[in-house]
């Protein structure tokens, strides 16, 4: 297989989505994004089920997560957006960062509902929003890499 990309992977991470199921195909490193939607239609379909009464982009998606279920072997399961913990990257950032006073605001601004946009808001204001996202950044590599080597898929940077 060739290995996967970590900047790549780590985008990935950043961009889950609830009701979708991401695989990455081993033979080909491609990174399949599927709705549940899709994989529950092929789950249900029998071999003499017709598909064109669904938009060709549909059945392009269906075709998808059917290759997924015939050829399992060849995917692993990319973690959802429940695994991959953005709060707890927030917050360990709010609590280390090396201003006390910022770190304070944003500790602040992640408490309760709405925790995400405060946290927006508080870095936007203080200036230290590229800080974040590089920090962010970092973070998703080092857990990207982690999923790899879990998973023994090889990987460049």
């Amino acid at each position: 297989m060739k290995p996967i990309n970590l900047d790549e992977l780590a985008e990935q991470f950043d961009c889950l989505f609830d009701e979708w199921k991401y695989y990455l195909n081993t033979s080909t490193g491609e990174i399949v994004e599927l709705q549940t939607e899709y994989l529950n239609i092929a789950e249900e379909l029998n071999e003499n089920d017709d598909i064109s009464i669904y938009s060709d982009w549909e059945q392009d998606e269906i075709r998808v997560a059917i290759d997924v279920f015939e050829n399992w072997d060849d995917y692993v399961s990319i973690p959802d957006k429940f695994d991959i913990d953005k709060y707890s990257i927030m917050e360990e950032f709010s609590y280390n960062y090396h201003d006390n006073e910022v770190s304070t605001k944003l500790c602040s601004a992640i408490r309760g509902r709405g925790a995400f946009s405060r946290f927006k808001d508080t870095i936007i204001y203080f200036g230290i929003d590229d800080e974040w996202y590089a920090y962010k950044k970092a973070k998703l590599i080092e857990i990207s890499r982690k999923w790899c080597e879990s998973n023994q898929i090889p990987y460049s940077n």
